[in-house]
């Protein structure tokens, strides 16, 4: 190592992290149990330290200097001095180069080798022993940024019950995306492009929300095998973009840029974040930037019995967000993604293991409360994964309020609903108002509840619909991951088939479940290529699958099928924006609606007359109709306190795999109802489809069908 001479001044604890000022570099670094701290400075290509500088002031638990000579873009690292005693949760090796948990962005690769381990591998001590090899060659190093940025008028908050969430994977989505050049696909550079954004635009969402974007870890596992960590929820820095992400200059403007982009095309941001652990794993893990820093501090280790860790999460540790030093970084790297970044939510994984006090869900853990307290944090979209793997883990609408919750309940009633299971009609209609009996409490309202037939984790709709059973082989784990308990039906045949009836009946079953989603009271999400009906090959774990298994498939949405589903969900949120009746701000309750003799939500028998108590319980029955009255509008109004008095529509559910015939409400002479979607064939007939009050509909089997009330005398005004 040759050493350069860099002047070092005293600098001052605050801002954590490395900070630009326009003149010089602060650096500030959290560790409470480090007896010395060393500041590594390396050059442009990422191999060559320049100086190893000592961290002259310790302040508040924090070691920092001020560095006149260095600039954006000066590449650094850390080693923490410290005791190595894992029995009492002290894992200090000097040998091992450390990323800033603060920094902004990394340079370099991840290169797995056992200098990474704070211990030696293969040591009958396991990592009671300690290793001395040096772990820089292997490591990336942390970059200087400069955060300025030229941002364009960032657009009002789109409220809650008008959004439409897309659910999507940077890479995956962009890899094979027409006409983009082959250097922006699977980043950030790509997902701004105006075609993609023109297509999200066209599509009607309101907001993507992205799986984990921070810097994560291929798991070395991953890496022997062949694979890669292709969802990316291992974190190892929660301030810095994932480098591979960035595309072209590694620059964290790319993402700037792509927020502003789908920013002018009236679209948010969310993203998908891991504060649960990280990716440095068990006692056994690597020791790659928290364990080396202050292990004691940043985990949640076990009483007593300090060598190992809590793990709440299935991966090894879990972040000990009750030390007020960790909770900071979390609210701090929020803040920063929020306010430098520009993006609009969070949707937090596994997000009990943040309010986990005493091992235990705690509503007012620390967590919560300083999201709740926080004038930026608490003014975004806050979406919680409500359940981890720990005990008393599962906890949906247990959240507070001010936060929406993925609601598995209604991904598995849906399913078995048009899967045809007996007796799911009672579960189906709390699930299409909004899951009530949940989240209506406390002032929560309907877009309390995110409701989901598919998402990342789980089979694509196509998949849904075609597979009986996963199929993740190409994971090499022999087909063990995975759930197995998807509530899907194959309609017939195992995966792909040429049979025209079995695709028909496919198709069908795709827009049945589309048009629940988009119909139910609450917040929709739709996972990305379920428009058109991608697959996964049955995959239902596609973890690992950075690949064509993971990646959206956009050739096969050219062809027929696709094309009619696309046309057929575009459909959809265009009258779920166009009609607040779908996506009503408070729930309905069957109740009688003021200066009316109609209740805002009724149920029907395929007779016309209302469900009873008996009807519910019949676990035989297998059609139901829900009429939903655009006269809810009356004590339901706007931010400006008008009225939203909407149109009066009837939904049409028939699960059976025979017709069944429904009788048309008699709301009086005057009305007629008017076909505005139809499952069997996508659209409706045109002109066509009009029924008089009372007058007997035919629904085909498992299919689905919407009308529209309409005055007598406007009889052959369809649009909607």
């Amino acid at each position: 190592m040759v050493e350069l001479t860099f002047r070092v001044w005293p600098g001052l604890p605050y801002p954590l992290g490395a900070t630009w000022d326009g003149s010089g570099t602060n650096f500030a670094l959290f560790t409470a149990h480090a007896e010395k701290v060393e500041l590594c400075l390396f050059d442009d290509d990422a191999k060559h330290e320049l100086a190893r500088v000592v961290m002259p002031e310790y302040t508040h638990e924090v070691w920092h200097c001020y560095m006149p000579d260095v600039r954006p873009g000066q590449l650094y690292g850390y080693r923490v001095y410290g005791p190595y005693e894992p029995k009492t949760g002290n894992r200090f090796n000097h040998h091992k180069l450390l990323i800033d948990p603060y920094a902004k962005a990394l340079e370099g690769d991840f290169i797995w080798d056992d200098a990474l381990f704070g211990y030696t591998l293969g040591d009958p001590k396991e990592d009671l022993s300690f290793d001395k090899r040096d772990s820089a060659p292997f490591i990336p190093k942390c970059r200087v940024v400069d955060p300025a940025f030229t941002w364009g008028r960032k657009p009002e908050q789109r409220p809650w019950h008008e959004s439409v969430v897309y659910e999507a994977h940077t890479r995956g989505f962009t890899m094979r995306f027409p006409d983009l050049p082959e250097d922006v696909r699977g980043t950030f550079n790509g997902l701004g492009s105006p075609t993609v954004v023109d297509y999200l635009r066209e599509l009607g969402i309101t907001a993507i929300e992205l799986l984990p974007v921070h810097v994560f870890l291929h798991d070395r596992v991953f890496v022997d095998r062949g694979l890669r960590n292709y969802w990316g929820y291992n974190t190892i820095g929660f301030f810095a973009p994932h480098p591979e992400y960035l595309g072209k200059g590694n620059a964290i403007r790319n993402f700037k840029t792509f927020v502003q982009q789908v920013h002018d095309a009236g679209i948010e941001v969310i993203l998908d974040v891991v504060y649960n652990h990280t990716a440095e794993g068990n006692h056994l893990g690597p020791t790659l930037s928290f364990r080396g820093i202050d292990n004691r501090s940043y985990y949640y280790l076990n009483e007593g019995n300090e060598r190992y860790y809590y793990d709440f999460t299935g991966t090894g540790n879990a972040l000990e967000l009750r030390h007020r030093h960790v909770l900071r970084m979390a609210t701090d790297s929020l803040r920063y993604w929020v306010q430098e970044m520009g993006v609009d939510g969070f949707r937090f994984d596994l997000a009990t293991t943040l309010a986990r006090v005493g091992s235990t869900f705690q509503e007012h853990a620390g967590f919560l409360d300083a999201v709740a307290q926080d004038p930026v944090l608490s003014a975004v979209k806050l979406i919680a994964e409500p359940w981890d793997i720990g005990m008393g883990g599962y906890q949906l609408g247990n959240f507070p309020p001010g936060w929406a919750e993925w609601n598995d309940q209604y991904r598995d009633t849906v399913r078995r609903f048009w899967k045809g299971d007996r007796g799911q009609l009672a579960a189906l209609a709390s699930r299409f108002s909004g899951s009530a009996d949940i989240f209506d409490r406390r002032g929560r309202r309907t877009w309390a509840s995110v409701n989901f037939v598919t998402a990342h984790d789980g089979f694509t709709l196509r998949d849904l619909v075609s597979y009986n059973g996963k199929h993740n082989e190409a994971n090499k784990e022999d087909n063990r991951d995975g759930s197995d308990n998807n509530n899907s039906w194959n309609c017939g045949a195992e995966g792909p088939t040429d049979d025209p009836e079995i695709r028909k009946l496919r198709l069908r079953q795709m827009r049945n479940l589309m048009a629940t989603l988009l119909m139910s009271q609450g917040l929709p999400m739709i996972l990305a290529g379920d428009e058109f009906g991608r697959t996964q090959g049955g995959n239902n774990n596609a973890y690992c699958q950075d690949s064509e298994i993971g990646w959206v498939d956009w050739m096969a949405a050219q062809d027929d099928e696709a094309q009619s589903m696309l046309a057929f969900t575009k459909r959809l949120i265009a009258l779920r924006r166009d009609h607040i009746v779908f996506r009503r701000n408070r729930y309905f309750h069957g109740q009688v609606i003021p200066g009316t003799n109609v209740k805002d939500v009724v149920w029907l028998r395929p007779d016309g007359e209302e469900m009873t108590a008996g009807d519910w319980n019949d676990p035989d029955a297998r059609g139901i109709a829900v009429r939903l009255s655009g006269e809810a509008g009356l004590t339901h109004v706007s931010a400006r306190g008008e009225q939203e008095i909407d149109d009066t529509f009837v939904i049409l559910m028939n699960v059976w795999h025979e017709s069944i015939t429904f009788a048309m409400p008699q709301d009086s002479a005057e009305h007629v109802w008017t076909v505005v979607l139809d499952t069997v064939n996508g659209l409706s007939a045109h002109d066509e489809r009009i029924h008089e009050a009372g007058e007997p509909v035919t629904v085909e089997g498992r299919s689905l069908q919407l009308l529209v009330r309409r005055d007598s005398d406007d009889r052959r005004r369809t649009e909607v």
